[in-house]
């Protein structure tokens, strides 16, 4: 009854103002809002709205504000995506500090780098820099795998693995964009690009290559090699 009489008076909720707002809709914040219809400006729970907007995942922090006689600001600060990371079947979006913002993930973040692995998620920043500096690969580069949370091996988008060293990554890319500005070595029919000792490069052909190459040579194809990752 106070809210009607309120509202009635003048004092109903007759604008709502939003801003900050990227990730989240419109409608999502006004359904956490919880307005209806004959609600009252002066008897509207701005504290309790406020704790709702900030349990929504996109949200680091949010503002709720009365400008009378009727109207309602909303500031939204929003939590920054900066990579994906998978463990298993499961796909996160997280924050530059390695934290889970959402598992809802679509294509809108699809230019995000994927890291995969217990563990990546801390030190996406770490591989996600290396790459800034060679603008020539990231855009090539669909996945870095963080193995036995020492070193990182990249999955380029046409499936040849690169196994990069515990030290010095920034070398190592350095050394391989050459190679492939020199060669093209990235478009080579090979499956892997072993850098991890500083003094070779080791590159693994793929089956077909191989084959190939021991009929090229008079060779004999040997028995295929088990590798460890380390």
């Amino acid at each position: 009854m106070s809210d009607a009489l309120l509202s009635a008076a003048g004092f109903g909720i007759e604008a709502v103002k939003l801003s900050g707002q990227r990730e989240i809709n419109e409608f999502q914040i006004l359904e956490a809002l919880e307005i209806h219809e004959g609600t009252s400006l002066a008897l509207f729970d701005a504290a309790g709205a406020r704790e709702r907007l900030n349990d929504m995942a996109w949200v680091k922090n949010a503002s709720v504000m009365k400008f009378y006689p009727s109207t309602l600001q909303i500031k939204i600060e929003e939590r920054v995506p900066y990579a994906l990371w998978q463990r298993g079947d499961l796909v996160s979006i997280v924050n530059e500090s390695g934290d889970v913002i959402t598992d809802d993930v679509d294509g809108r973040y699809a230019n995000l780098l994927l890291v995969v692995n217990h563990g990546a998620q801390r030190r996406a920043v770490e591989i996600n820099k290396a790459l800034e500096n060679v603008p020539e690969l990231r855009p090539r580069v669909r996945a870095a795998f963080l193995i036995s949370d020492r070193r990182w091996d990249l999955q380029l988008e046409n499936g040849i693995s690169i196994r990069l060293p515990e030290q010095n990554i920034d070398a190592a890319l350095a050394d391989l964009v050459k190679m492939d500005d020199e060669n093209g070595l990235l478009s080579r029919d090979i499956v892997a690009i072993d850098m991890r000792l500083g003094d070779r490069v080791t590159v693994r052909l793929s089956d077909e290559a191989a084959e190939e190459r021991n009929i090229m040579t008079g060779g004999e194809g040997g028995s295929k090699k088990k590798e460890r990752d380390t």
